[in-house]
């Protein structure tokens, strides 16, 4: 088949061995068969949607003492799966976001919830926004806000889960998505050409977005290095996007959920500098909405060893791991802590914040020393 003969995309941790490999090269495993979950994703389904004590899974919530229908259960459980495949191929790939967050645990000793888990695309024939979108769209998210970074040639949409209490697919909180996308026709000549080539080469790959992004694969041919270098002169977000897909760009730890002393934002980015680890400097440390009710912070973006298709090999980014602190609505200040709940917090995101935030991929970050 035609598929079955395109490069596949082999993306290596040095260390662990890990190989990864480009969807394209997996298509006929799918469509010979109504059942699309990989096998290896099989290990999920036994296990609880939080992360407690030193299990490490998806804070999307738990069906425990939950009641509804098999069929219910059945969306329930897909879904489940889908999301935590997703974020089993980031922790694989970035060591410092594990290890932030066993830290995490181990300090707090309690629940940790995702705020929010944000993805990069190209604006392009289709492979933008609304391809990664559309999976979490037909299980009850709702798009919110637009974005727009012109200096970056990015724009952003944000979704909210159907409840940020229960959801209606499981017990507890379901995070955010927070998809952004390049603005490809802005960009210079030289690199929408590059950019037009992979995705005209991934045929229809931007319909298996959400399952490229579970099972860590490209959906495009493995790209050189030339083509690398070309838009990483241009757009360190554009060289991201292309060695990376549409794999988790990172995950965003709920500050104000936690229990414990590191449950404010510059006890926990203290917490995490003094184990040695590096935060994300641009624009300062704490990112603070004009508001002043959402503040954020994140760390510097793991690198790992990618071959390229012309037979190179360099360290390319990966992900980070992120955090944010929802304070408290004015007119709910009255209110005691037992009676907060999500919705009384500063909600959605932040021009100002978010362009900072894009930095923890940067060339900059990356080689700044830790002072």
């Amino acid at each position: 088949m035609e598929a079955a003969a395109r490069v596949p995309a082999f993306l290596s941790l040095r260390s662990a061995k890990k190989t990864l490999t480009s969807l394209p090269s997996l298509f006929p495993l799918f469509q010979s068969s109504s059942k699309c979950i990989p096998p290896s994703a099989k290990w999920i389904h036994s296990r609880p949607i939080c992360l407690r004590g030193p299990t490490r899974i998806m804070a999307v919530g738990s069906l425990k003492d939950t009641i509804v229908d098999e069929s219910t259960k059945s969306v329930e459980s897909f879904f489940r799966t889908a999301v935590l495949s997703m974020e089993k191929v980031y922790l694989s790939r970035n060591p410092t976001a594990k290890a932030v967050l066993d830290l995490v645990l181990t300090a707090d000793g309690n629940q940790i919830c995702y705020d929010h888990i944000a993805f990069r695309t190209f604006g392009i024939d289709g492979y933008g926004i609304d391809s990664i979108a559309k999976f979490f769209l037909d299980f009850g998210y709702t798009r919110r806000e637009e974005l727009r970074f012109p200096a970056k040639k990015l724009k952003a949409l944000w979704f909210a889960p159907p409840s940020y209490e229960t959801g209606s697919y499981f017990g507890g909180p379901l995070p955010r998505i927070f998809i952004s996308e390049l603005l490809v026709d802005e960009m210079s000549t030289q690199s929408q050409e590059v950019i037009k080539k992979y995705v005209k080469n991934s045929g229809n790959g931007n319909k298996y977005a959400s399952l490229a992004s579970t099972l860590g694969c490209l959906t495009w041919e493995t790209p050189s290095y030339s083509d690398y270098q070309q838009l990483a002169r241009e757009s360190e977000y554009a060289a991201w996007t292309l060695v990376n897909g549409f794999s988790v760009n990172h995950v965003t730890i709920s500050v104000h959920r936690l229990k414990s002393h590191i449950g404010n934002i510059k006890s926990l980015n203290q917490f995490i500098e003094d184990q040695g680890y590096k935060l994300n400097s641009e624009g300062g440390i704490l990112k603070v909405s004009p508001d002043g009710l959402l503040l954020q912070s994140s760390t510097v973006a793991d690198s790992i060893i990618f071959n390229f298709v012309d037979g190179v090999s360099e360290p390319v980014p990966c992900s980070y791991i992120e955090f944010a602190e929802r304070l408290v609505l004015p007119q709910y200040t009255k209110l005691t802590n037992e009676e907060i709940k999500e919705f009384h917090r500063r909600d959605g995101f932040e021009v100002g914040n978010a362009d900072k935030i894009f930095e923890s991929t940067s060339k900059d970050q990356l080689t700044r020393k830790i002072a």
